[in-house]
């Protein structure tokens, strides 16, 4: 394991808490024969740190969304306790030092849906006493606190309940993460937050112009609050015509899948078990970008943001197709290598392997 510092990798975003169940047997702490994490796997790629965002389907019936979350967020914790050895949970920025100094992978609790907080505060309360440190305001659906960037406006931007749930963030010290918001979800919370902010899991829309990715205005705008992007990887934001592919494909999967949530009342693992398969058969003929995309990407957001607010958000576990070269965490190293053959200094990159979210995390979780 790497210090912080030199080599010390950083990332925003994975799913990898949704693979885990209490009766499938996943352990973390082995090399795992399919997904894209696991311990070994992510020592050998030189992480000191990573955020697992608990993302519970909004498809589920809504009084079950908060429950659920907190119940991931134990099978979570309870395979980081078994691997103590490897990796333990962050309460505090100031820890992630000193868990990577004693060879230790630093975990960051996420939660990404606000969805998971209702209506009520009480709730982010309950999400933050269960150890979550950053949260994802919106998902590809609009909640109580503010607007995705997918479907029709309902509060334009925050709401007023969104505004008290980004005081009651700045004041515990959880990080704020705008991936998926609207773009008037960004600026207001530009406006609203006294703490720098997180875009955990997002691309450039000046590269591939899809709602999911930040435009240059965002990016300047993040530049001066002092906050992070973390670059995707997911194909359909790194590259256009594979975006208008892929994307065609997967508007049609979400479509019958909440249908058929809805109709299967709320049994989304019934409905991927009929549907899935059919439709990642249309999408694996669709030509992959690689890690050369994944780069653009990056040098874009720092010509226009600057070398201190840029890093990696990987949605490892998030999606099952990546690019060529980073089928899975082994693959991360390489983008180092990208970046060092662009001219990239050692330090350069090192802050955007991971020293910029280090930061951030210090700053706001303090």
């Amino acid at each position: 394991m790497n210090k912080a510092g030199a080599g010390f990798v950083f990332d925003a975003h994975c799913d990898t808490a949704t693979r885990l169940t209490d009766d499938d047997g996943i352990d973390l702490g082995k090399r795992l024969p399919d997904g894209h994490i696991d311990l070994p796997r992510m020592r050998e790629a030189g992480y000191g740190a990573q955020v697992f965002a608990c993302w519970v389907d909004p498809d589920l019936p809504p009084e079950r969304w908060n429950a659920s979350t907190i119940e991931m967020i134990g099978r979570l914790r309870r395979q980081i306790e078994k691997n103590s050895g490897s990796a333990r949970v962050v309460n505090k920025g100031s820890e992630i030092r000193s868990i990577t100094d004693d060879r230790k992978i630093a975990v960051v609790i996420g939660v990404e849906g606000g969805h998971a907080v209702g209506s009520d505060v009480e709730a982010l309360h309950r999400l933050y006493e269960n150890g979550v440190r950053c949260l994802t305001l919106t998902w590809n659906n609009n909640n109580e606190i503010a607007d995705s960037c997918e479907g029709e406006d309902r509060w334009g931007g925050l709401s007023e309940f969104g505004f008290e749930v980004v005081k009651e963030m700045d004041r515990a010290g959880m990080v704020i993460d705008l991936s998926h918001s609207s773009d008037r979800t960004f600026f207001d919370l530009i406006e609203a937050a006294s703490n720098p902010i997180l875009v955990s899991h997002s691309c450039m829309r000046a590269i591939c112009d899809v709602p999911r990715n930040i435009t240059d205005d965002m990016l300047r705008a993040l530049s001066e609050n002092g906050g992070v992007v973390g670059i995707n990887y997911f194909p359909a934001f790194l590259e256009q015509v594979c975006s208008d592919q892929v994307m065609s494909v997967w508007n049609r999967y979400k479509k019958e899948r909440s249908e058929l949530a809805e109709k299967y009342d709320g049994d989304v693992a019934r409905v991927d078990g009929e549907i899935l398969d059919r439709y990642m058969k249309q999408i694996s003929v669709i030509p992959m970008p690689g890690i050369a995309e994944v780069a653009d990407h990056i040098e874009h957001a720092v010509s226009v943001a600057g070398i201190s607010h840029v890093g990696l958000g990987s949605d490892f576990d998030g999606t099952p197709i990546m690019p060529v070269g980073l089928e899975d965490i082994s693959g991360v190293p390489l983008i180092a290598a990208e970046l060092k053959n662009r001219g990239f200094s050692d330090e350069d990159t090192d802050r955007v392997m991971g020293a910029n979210l280090l930061r951030l995390f210090e700053k706001v979780c303090a």
